[in-house]
């Protein structure tokens, strides 16, 4: 997929680096030449250039290009006219990021794809990690439900699903189950990552270091950490 991503920001620089560890090819888009230079060598290509002017728009190749992102997060209006100037003239799928509240009124008004609060949606994540300190990540569905990450017990290392009766003893199902891996990044460092095994079977054998995605009720997620004495996650906040 190839992406144009306007704003290397903080956040900018760090979804142009992720998206291009997973295979996409990457333009990144900022007036600020320093900025720019600080990602050339590590995404497929950069390049300087105001966003808010529209003649500029030439040298990129937007017929080509299959998402757009105006991560700009300093500047609201050069944000909103950055999106203005996506949907005057192109077709592409664009996503936003919102800056406040009337941001996000503006936005919908332009008719974008997605809109994206990151600061928010970091600050929702933080708090459902400290409300769930035994759990490594969670994604709460609704009031009652959760997708949650937790480190398999001890006791069910060298076991099959199946031989753990998970479905039928804890009442979660196994999503999938989170891995780690060695890999080199974009720098040539080596690097231990957690990849998914794909969709586990009855018989799929849990190892020693395995995280289990697993769906289920908010109370049933906390009586398996409980009852397997699950210990903190050694990276949760005390409050």
């Amino acid at each position: 997929m190839k992406v144009i991503i306007f704003g290397m920001g903080n956040f900018g620089q760090a979804l142009a680096l992720s998206l291009t560890e997973t295979g996409n090819e990457v333009i990144g888009v900022d007036k600020d030449l320093s900025k720019v230079e600080l990602v050339k060598e590590k995404i497929a290509h950069t390049v300087s250039l105001d966003s808010t002017n529209e003649l500029a728009y030439a040298v990129l190749p937007l017929k080509d290009t299959d998402v757009a992102i105006v991560a700009i997060g300093e500047n609201e209006g050069a944000a909103i006219i950055t999106t203005a100037i996506l949907k005057k003239y192109t077709h592409i799928r664009t996503i936003s990021r919102s800056l406040s509240p009337i941001h996000d009124t503006v936005l919908q008004a332009m008719g974008v794809h997605q809109i994206i609060h990151p600061e928010q949606e970091a600050a929702e994540r933080l708090t459902r990690k400290l409300n769930f300190k035994k759990v490594v990540d969670n994604f709460m569905v609704d009031e009652n439900y959760s997708i949650s990450e937790i480190r398999a017990p001890e006791s069910m290392f060298g076991k099959s699903i199946r031989e753990c009766l998970f479905r039928e003893k804890h009442k979660l199902n196994i999503i999938t189950i989170l891995r780690k891996k060695e890999k080199t990044n974009l720098l040539g460092r080596k690097i231990v990552h957690q990849e998914a095994v794909g969709i586990p079977t009855p018989e799929t054998v849990l190892e020693a270091g395995d995280v289990l995605v697993v769906f289920g009720a908010n109370h049933f997620i906390e009586s398996f950490c409980a009852v397997n004495k699950i210990p903190e996650d050694p990276d949760a906040i005390e409050l």
